[in-house]
């Protein structure tokens, strides 16, 4: 029987950052060295397929320090932690490994040095994720307001109007911050600026490469955790730009009815989602269609992050 044709179009990049490979070394590289089992408090990144690979090689994946046994190692997620986990993990005499992304331990510094020039601090991002809580509590309650919107942007109310200072969460959109900054902007002249953009380079080249797919695909599928902020954007990007767009975890979520009417598919992957994934997807759709595949590169990464001294020494 003839399959049925479909065009793909594969942006590049996609998947895995260098924050996330970092993170992910970090655990395997632990359970090596300190054996099995090696607790990791949170998700170390936002993907499933991910994290029970990782509990297949000896993680365990814990909400809070209490529930590590005395003695054991720890892992922080790559997503940062409040200093009072550091704080609580030195008191306990605990041996603990930070794999907090370097580009969100550079917003934590910044958030800090505006606090020590007495700056109020406005941070962009979502509420409840675990960036924000993390980057909030590197500072005293009340030292950062959180904006999540154009209409939280336009409602705040500061003492102090000439001196704020912004900071961002690293997975947001691109084009919906800069929404909320200039809002700021024309609400707080002075208003001061990241040094550079917070924004990691990874999410601002996943979410150009998802618009150079969305305009030529019928459906964009995104590949990537329901929790994970950076995959979440890619699908709001692809829609953006007038796609039909869909968050799957993996090729068993596809839903076939989707591709009724469609001649064009786009595929990308969130900063935390293994290529594997991606593989899988392709695969998935062999099994139905003829494909003429095309990828799409919009930008070249070659960034890499050192690992923690303490798995290095």
């Amino acid at each position: 029987m003839t399959l049925p044709a479909l065009s793909v179009l594969v942006a590049n990049p996609r998947g895995f950052c260098a924050g996330v490979d970092r993170a992910i070394k970090i655990v395997e590289i632990a359970i090596e060295r300190f054996g099995a089992p090696v607790y990791v408090r949170h998700e170390i990144v936002h993907n499933r397929f991910v994290v029970e690979t990782l509990q297949a090689k000896g993680a365990v994946f814990v909400d809070e320090l209490h529930e590590v046994p005395e003695g054991a190692p720890v892992i922080f997620s790559a997503h940062g932690v409040p200093k009072s986990v550091p704080a609580e993990a030195e008191r306990r005499q605990m041996l603990y490994v930070d794999a907090t992304c370097p580009l969100v331990s550079k917003v934590h510094r910044e958030a800090e040095r505006h606090s020590a020039q007495g700056r109020h601090i406005l941070m962009i991002g979502h509420a409840g994720h675990p960036e924000v809580i993390g980057t909030m509590g590197q500072l005293d309650d009340g030292a950062i307001s959180l904006i999540e919107t154009v209409a939280d942007a336009r409602a705040i109310e500061v003492a102090n109007p000439n001196n704020l200072a912004y900071i961002t969460q690293t997975t947001l959109s691109v084009d919906d911050t800069a929404e909320i900054v200039s809002v700021l902007r024309e609400r707080f002249p002075a208003l001061e600026s990241p040094k550079k953009e917070d924004i990691c380079y990874a999410t601002t080249n996943r979410q150009d490469a998802v618009k150079a797919i969305a305009d030529k695909a019928d459906l964009v599928l995104v590949i990537g955790a329901p929790n994970s902020s950076n995959s979440l954007r890619l699908v709001e990007v692809a829609e953006r730009c007038g796609a039909k767009a869909r968050l799957v975890q993996r090729a068993t979520c596809i839903d076939w009815s989707w591709f009724e009417g469609v001649s064009c598919v786009g595929i990308t992957a969130g900063a935390s989602a293994p290529e594997v994934l991606v593989e899988e997807v392709l695969a998935a759709l062999r099994e139905r269609f003829t494909l003429d595949i095309d990828h799409v590169t919009t930008t070249t990464e070659d960034v890499e992050f050192k690992l923690p001294r303490a798995l290095t020494a």
